[in-house]
């Protein structure tokens, strides 16, 4: 996507594992959510979009928007969020798998990657194995432009949580986010 298609790119602070969030906006809805690694870098496979654009600052209207649902989210205060999605960076199983995802699996709940596979409808008419239906999905869900917004965190494995693109810092950050949601138990953390 150019940037004479209207993209701004603003950073959030976050109470993640993975720090702050890089976030692109246009007319249409939010493009891609890009986390930062607890270094303060781009999260390893966090980007999933080539995406350019100028910067925005938090008074853009859009901005400002992402910024207040996202921070009602991470206070435990909102559920669920009316911020427009851009989907035009996905296509195709993607975008099918991610608008099924956005549209059917809300806060608290969880999906398997398989069960994803098959709601979407994706791979109607790919007769193939089931295990490989739900990989692809795996793999869908680690090269999503949108994160939390579109809950790639919801998706889990069949025999438990999953993995999470980012590495052990994106992990520790599915976790949490399924923990603010009730999903896991809430656990002591001495570290």
């Amino acid at each position: 996507m150019r940037n004479d298609q209207g993209v701004g790119w603003f950073t959030l602070e976050t109470p993640l594992p993975t720090g702050g969030m890089r976030i692109g906006v246009t007319d249409q809805g939010v493009v891609s959510t890009v986390a930062f690694g607890p270094d303060g870098g781009e999260g390893e496979g966090e980007s999933g979009t080539d995406v350019t654009g100028a910067d925005l600052t938090t008074e853009d209207r859009r901005a400002a928007a992402v910024t207040a649902q996202l921070a009602e989210y991470f206070a435990g205060r909102r559920r669920e969020f009316d911020l427009p999605i851009d989907w035009r960076v996905t296509t195709g199983a993607q975008q099918a798998v991610l608008r099924t995802l956005h549209g059917t699996v809300g806060y608290g709940r969880t999906v398997t990657y398989g069960e994803l596979a098959d709601l979407s409808g994706a791979f109607d008419d790919d007769p193939g194995e089931r295990g490989l239906r739900a990989k692809t999905v795996g793999s869908i869900m680690g090269s999503a432009p949108v994160s939390v917004l579109v809950p790639c965190h919801r998706v889990v494995a069949a025999g438990g949580v999953g993995g999470y693109g980012g590495g052990e810092a994106g992990l520790a950050t599915k976790h949490w986010l399924l923990t603010l949601e009730g999903v896991l138990p809430p656990t002591l953390d001495w570290s």
